[in-house]
């Protein structure tokens, strides 16, 4: 087989990552304990070097290469611009707290490439098996990212958990795409999307097919039903792979989500339609509901996450290019805000402590009123409260969904955005009302308190001038 060298100058990005965690597990393996930072400065250097490589090849068009099974497109790039920022800063900030407890090694940043280059692919995913090659390789490093604490029985637990649910999910979509294959005789998403067109094929068949595909995306994003990993792996994990696990790899789902209901399955829309309006009401409700009750505040914002997982659905099921663009704004906003979050949580946490618990939070304006501040910009754009980001994310999804039609769907979503604000608030008035319960000095370095403070300060900014990006969003349908 033949492959234009035009085609591997697209597989740059990727070419480097992989190229460059290879490199990275050899170097970890033979360097001596005193100069492992040299893995994290080669992370941060394949982080950057993939983001140049692929700003590089900027485009305005769609181009499918690779035999079908790779698409270089306005919305791939777009993601991955946005996902290798943030694993740029989950690098960044995780720093500390992996030295601290002895995790500060070649494997957290070989298995974080190899997560990334999972992103990659699923976000230029054309064909079923190019998207679940994927999608299983993010899989498995975060199954193993999960466990690398060996001495944390609770981890150990969180990554038994997440793996078996995980095969679990992985099997249902590989059979829901055999499905398919078997139906339309293709797996190349744009062939199945004329198959479908043609109205030859049974529709009660590419319906059951579909139920298998949308348990296995439902999975991957957190959305009820298949929400019950979330709260159990992000209280277990290690906080530095909470933090990787809640933000990067959601705009991954978010690219599989589309490649496959809209690139391939655009024709079944009206069945999707129903399935993600079911996912999306209950994920909303059961998010904001459950989240009041905890204690943990890593647990808290999984259930967060679920809830904002059902805002993101509501844009997509509009099956409109505007409602795509309101749930990819909406997407990227919550990326960047559950990064700062839980930014926060490792920089309150130091050897021998974890600060997991909401009261952890206690008094922290008396500690520090700057990390106070920028905790509390953080905290108010998930609750959606003008003029942050967060607001306008779900001012343009709300918007979208009544331009459809929906009307009663938005006034659903915005009693249980009212409700959810609560929990957010309730962390606010720790920080300024309560006295801390631990006067312990805060110690942070330079770059990480630097970093927190641009994540914040962004999110505010961005509140104040959303057109920037949320034009971003617009320009890729």
């Amino acid at each position: 087989m033949n492959i234009p060298m035009s085609d591997l100058y697209v597989l740059l990005p990727e070419i480097f990552v992989l190229t460059m965690a290879c490199i990275i597990l050899i170097v970890a393996v033979y360097i001596p304990k005193q100069l492992m930072e040299l893995n994290y400065h080669l992370a941060q250097v394949t982080v950057i070097g993939a983001a140049i490589l692929t700003l590089t090849n900027l485009t305005e068009s769609s181009s499918i290469v690779m035999n079908n099974m790779f698409i270089h497109d306005p919305m791939s790039i777009l993601l991955k611009a946005f996902i290798y920022l943030i694993t740029f800063t989950v690098f960044l900030y995780s720093r500390q707290y992996l030295r601290a407890r002895d995790l500060y090694k070649g494997e957290y940043f070989v298995l974080s490439l190899t997560a990334l280059l999972g992103m990659q692919i699923m976000v230029s995913a054309a064909h079923f098996l190019s998207l679940y090659l994927g999608l299983e390789l993010l899989s498995l490093s975060l199954y193993a990212m999960v466990a690398m604490w060996r001495d944390s029985k609770q981890a150990s637990e969180a990554a038994m958990k997440y793996f078996v649910l995980g095969a679990l999910a992985s099997g249902m979509l590989l059979y829901g795409m055999s499905m398919f294959y078997g139906i339309t005789g293709t797996l190349e998403l744009q062939k199945i999307s004329e198959v479908i067109a043609t109205g030859k094929i049974e529709n009660t068949l590419l319906a059951f097919s579909l139920v298998f595909i949308m348990v296995g995306v439902a999975f991957k994003l957190g959305a009820v039903p298949f929400h019950m990993w979330v709260p159990d792996v992000y209280q277990g994990a290690p906080t530095a792979m909470t933090l990787f696990i809640s933000a990067a790899p959601k705009l991954a789902a978010f690219a599989m989500l589309m490649r496959l209901l809209v690139d391939g399955l655009q024709g079944l829309h009206t069945d999707w339609q129903g399935m993600l309006m079911i996912m999306a009401i209950l994920s909303m409700g059961l998010g904001n509901i459950v989240a009041i009750a905890q204690t943990n505040i890593k647990r808290m914002l999984a259930y967060s996450t679920i809830s904002h997982i059902g805002f993101l659905l509501l844009g997509v099921l509009t099956a409109t290019k505007e409602g795509y663009s309101a749930s990819m704004f909406y997407t990227i906003v919550y990326a960047l805000m559950s990064m700062g979050s839980f930014g926060m949580i490792l920089l309150l946490s130091r050897a021998g402590f974890e600060a997991e618990n909401i009261d952890d939070f206690k008094g922290l304006n008396e500690r520090s009123p700057w990390y106070a501040f920028i905790m509390m910009i953080l905290m108010l754009s998930m609750a959606g409260v003008p003029p942050m980001l967060g607001f306008w994310a779900k001012w343009s999804v709300l918007n979208q969904v009544v331009a459809s039609g929906f009307v009663w769907l938005a006034v659903v979503a915005v009693l249980f955005s009212v409700i959810g604000a609560f929990f957010y608030l309730r962390i606010i008035r720790l920080m300024y009302v309560d006295k801390p319960e631990d006067l312990t000095k805060i110690v942070v370095a330079a770059d990480m308190r630097i970093a927190i403070s641009i994540n914040g300060l962004g999110i505010l900014a961005l509140g104040l001038f959303p057109q920037i990006l949320f034009q971003l969003c617009m320009n890729v349908f």
